[in-house]
């Protein structure tokens, strides 16, 4: 992988590179694509990205900070969308499940946005102690358990809206 395609990835197309915080301009940017995926091919496509993109994102992690000090730079945000678009699985195989459009649950976007948001900032348990690793895989293994976590929060959330008040 060269250098600028790295970085192209790396950056999710150069998000990374806005400013102010550009984690969450990453998280952004994952939105509609993760919209698109699920209209394309449901859950499965949503799925089978997430893993494409988080094995490239190890590769183009590495390649992008090789030879920097910092592991983590903040324009690195191919981890953020890896963990947005998981914290987006319940609702996708929710939307697909109900057979609505996936925009009709919004709620459960922004529950999924916030949370992820939340514990990819806080590095609460296992989130941080990924991010201690000081490599490419801690780099994205960080935002996978912060996807996972943000993702069990929308379905507690989903639970208690749909099963104890209806």
């Amino acid at each position: 992988m060269t250098p600028s395609t790295a970085k192209l990835i790396a950056t999710f197309f150069y998000a990374g590179l806005m400013r102010p915080a550009p984690g969450t301009w990453g998280s952004l940017a994952a939105l509609p694509v993760a919209w698109l995926l699920h209209l394309i091919g449901g859950p499965i496509a949503l799925t089978g990205a997430t893993i494409a993109a988080y094995l490239i994102g190890v590769k183009a992690t590495e390649v992008y900070t090789a030879g920097k000090t910092d592991h983590d730079p903040s324009e690195v945000v191919i981890d953020e969308v890896v963990g947005m678009w998981i914290a987006l699985f319940p609702v996708s195989f929710g939307a697909r499940m109900m057979g609505v459009d996936i925009l009709a649950l919004y709620p459960g976007w922004i529950v999924a946005f916030l949370t992820f948001r939340l514990f990819d900032i806080t590095k609460w348990g296992p989130i941080g102690t990924a991010d201690r690793r000081g490599d490419a895989t801690g780099v994205m293994m960080d935002d996978v358990w912060a996807g996972v976590a943000a993702a069990i929060v929308v379905v507690v959330t989903a639970y208690a809206a749909h099963g104890l008040m209806a």
